[in-house]
């Protein structure tokens, strides 16, 4: 049986290699401005995979926000402040690499239990949430019900 591949489907399997080598790149690149670069990379692939899924809210907010403002002042930081990979490589708390790699460990075992759980349990009433739109929708709950939150 073939089964017609989607445009969401066509949006992941394009954006998730590409993500994956910036997230990689943002970890192995040397330079931080080279890292920053391939951060800017993988958030403008997250903003696609936001368009894929018809969330136009948050497309928008990755792309102005995140992209925009938020890693454009980290280069502007790195720029001026000169960061260099010798200042990088001293270890001043004794003990945080093993102390990272727990961390790592801890988010992982998180993460792997959050997508197992995700994917066992059926989501229910996302339709009638977003009956008017995604955009709407959360306009009416910001502005709304959570005005004074």
């Amino acid at each position: 049986m073939i089964t017609m591949i989607t445009g969401v489907e066509i949006a992941f399997w394009v954006c998730a290699p590409i993500m994956v080598a910036a997230a990689i790149g943002v970890v192995v690149l040397r330079k931080p401005v080279y890292s920053a670069l391939s951060l800017a990379a993988l958030m403008i692939c997250l903003a696609v995979q936001y368009a894929a899924l018809e969330a136009p809210f948050l497309f928008v907010t990755q792309i102005i926000v995140y992209t925009g403002a938020i890693l454009m002042l980290f280069l502007f930081v790195v720029m001026i402040v000169g960061v260099d990979i010798r200042d990088s490589l001293v270890e001043t708390i004794k003990g945080q690499r093993w102390a990272a790699l727990l961390a790592v460990f801890g988010f992982a075992a998180m993460l792997i239990f959050a997508v197992g759980n995700g994917v066992v349990t059926k989501t229910i009433g996302l339709e009638e949430a977003n009956a008017e739109g995604n955009v709407p929708a959360l306009a009416k709950l910001i502005f709304g019900d959570y005005v004074f939150a």
